[in-house]
C-alpha cells in the first residue's frame, strides 16, 4: 500500500516538476495510475498543505507563458480547463483587460508586420487575432489602427 501511494506521489512529484499543475490536472493524469488500496485524494491532500499544488502559482504560470501570445477569452479557456476556481479566473482575466489592445497589436505585428493590401487579407489578419482569443472590438482597433494614414508619422 505505501509503495503504491509513493508510486502516486512521485508521479505527481515529477509533473509538478515540469510545470505547475492543479489539483484537477493531476487528479485527472494520475487516475489512470491509482491501484487498489491507493488514496489519490490524500496524495493530493497532503501535496497541497505542503503547498506543492498552488493554484495561484497555476495561474501566475499561465499568464506568464501565454499573455504574450494569446487574448483574454483564450486564457480563460485554459484557465477554466484546468478546474480552477471561477473567481480566480474572472480575476486573471481582468488583470489582462488593460493590456488586451497593446499585446494584439504585438501579435499582429510580428506575424504580418505590414497593414494588409486588401480586405481578404485584413480578414485574414483578424481571423488570425480571433483565433487567438482577442474580443473582436480588440482585433478590429488594433488591425485598423496599423493602416489609418493619419497614424503614419
Amino acid at each position: 500500500m505505501a509503495f503504491g501511494t509513493l508510486s502516486l506521489k512521485g508521479r505527481a512529484l515529477r509533473l509538478l516538476s515540469q510545470r505547475e499543475h492543479s489539483r484537477t490536472e493531476l487528479q485527472r493524469k494520475l487516475a489512470p495510475h491509482v491501484q487498489e488500496g491507493d488514496n489519490l485524494a490524500a496524495v493530493l491532500d497532503e501535496l497541497q498543505a505542503q503547498d506543492f499544488i498552488s493554484d495561484t502559482r497555476v495561474v501566475e504560470s499561465v499568464l506568464h507563458r501565454r499573455a504574450g501570445r494569446l487574448g483574454a477569452a483564450r486564457i480563460r479557456q485554459e484557465l477554466q480547463a484546468k478546474g480552477l476556481a471561477p473567481e480566480a479566473v474572472q480575476q486573471a482575466v481582468a488583470q489582462l483587460q488593460p493590456s488586451e489592445l497593446e499585446r494584439a497589436r504585438e501579435v499582429w505585428r510580428r506575424k504580418f508586420g505590414a497593414p494588409a493590401a486588401g480586405p481578404q487579407g485584413r480578414a485574414k489578419q483578424m481571423r488570425f487575432l480571433l483565433t487567438r482569443g482577442f474580443s473582436a472590438d480588440v482585433v478590429r482597433r488594433a488591425v485598423q489602427g496599423w493602416e489609418d494614414p493619419g497614424a503614419e508619422g
